[in-house]
């Protein structure tokens, strides 16, 4: 039995107004490579990825965004606006209204998966830009058909997409964007693994980027017309997303699992309830839950039409990055937690 008591609250706020290498060696090795830009890491240099040694986390520049908007509309903030706000290009004169303004924001990096890829590499080529402005992957995993088991998929969509696989490698290698071969893994699973943390903003032109939640990131699902805006160095539009929180006390028991939460709140909130919304999750009931069971919570929450889903930063996170060779991550996490998590204590929203 399921001993969760969870609360969403629909009533409006004043606070809050809304709801709470070469090509052959490429594919077969499977190596990536991205572009570096020199940026500022003034407290810690630690990088994005284990794959991008010089492209590191910039938690300050968050901090110093963060402080202007607290400072213009003069409450505190939750987590979801900590972090879109914390990635304003113009924190200090962009026009905040949740649900009608658009925000212009400069995501931290780009995941691809192979089928959207195609077009958007076309699009990026044709920009006649020399390199992409953000990290950026393409994950070749949708174009795999589950038909005959795991190997003999795998050896039929190579030689039925060689074609593709070679383009994707050989413009990735060009361009910098890293390359994940195919059998390298599910998208949104690699990105948990490699690339999420706490406090990033991350698009993704796959409908399970808001996996990436579960390691308290903004990871939104996009089309490849957006990804290739944030590649190319254009701010990235998004309108300002109303607010859902969802309290969570008490803990797992017996049987119920993550996926028993997302479902509650889905027949709550019914498959268009979310629409324009971050879910963001919170009380004490969080710490219970692992970090890969947060991400299958965020996973769903595109099943009730929600912007994405985020958990808030802690031991559960911190314990996820470390086995997963990324301690210095969440050391770093750890010093500018006060931004990464919500700054009111109960999300009535």
């Amino acid at each position: 039995m399921c001993r969760w008591r969870i609360r969403a609250s629909c009533g409006a706020h004043a606070l809050f107004g809304a709801r709470t290498l070469t090509l052959k060696h490429a594919l077969s090795k499977g190596v990536r490579r991205y572009h570096v830009t020199p940026i500022l890491c003034q407290r810690a240099k630690v990088a994005m990825s284990q794959f991008e040694p010089d492209e590191c986390i910039q938690y300050e520049k968050l901090e110093k965004n963060i402080n202007i908007v607290r400072k213009r509309l003069d409450h505190p903030l939750t987590l979801s606006e900590k972090i879109v706000y914390g990635h304003l290009e113009d924190p200090v004169k962009q026009d905040i209204q949740r649900g009608k303004t658009y925000l212009r924001l400069r995501p931290d990096r780009v995941a691809m998966q192979d089928a959207t890829a195609q077009m958007a590499m076309l699009q990026f080529i044709s920009s006649g830009l020399p390199k992409v402005a953000v990290p950026s992957t393409i994950h070749c995993d949708h174009l795999i058909e589950a038909q005959l088991g795991g190997e003999k998929d795998l050896r039929r969509a190579k030689d039925i997409n060689q074609e593709v696989y070679n383009f994707l490698a050989s413009a990735g290698a060009k361009y910098g964007v890293g390359f994940w071969k195919p059998g390298s893994g599910i998208i949104h699973q690699i990105i948990l693994e490699n690339y999420s943390y706490p406090g990033v903003m991350l698009i993704g032109t796959d409908s399970h980027t808001p996996n990436g939640g579960g390691l308290g990131g903004i990871c939104i699902g996009v089309g490849g017309a957006d990804a290739v805006d944030v590649m190319a160095g254009i701010p990235w539009e998004l309108k300002c997303p109303k607010v859902i929180g969802v309290k969570l006390t008490g803990k797992l028991s017996g049987w119920s699992s993550p996926k028993d939460v997302i479902l509650k709140v889905a027949g709550i909130l019914t498959v268009k309830g979310g629409t324009g919304a971050i879910i963001e999750y919170h009380g004490p009931g969080v710490d219970s839950i692992s970090c890969t069971g947060m991400a299958t919570i965020c996973n769903m929450g595109a099943e009730i039409g929600a912007t994405t889903s985020i958990f808030p930063y802690n031991h559960r996170m911190k314990k996820y990055l470390t086995k997963t060779g990324r301690a210095e991550i969440a050391n770093l996490a750890d010093e500018f937690q006060e931004h990464l998590k919500s700054s009111i204590l109960d999300l009535h929203l």
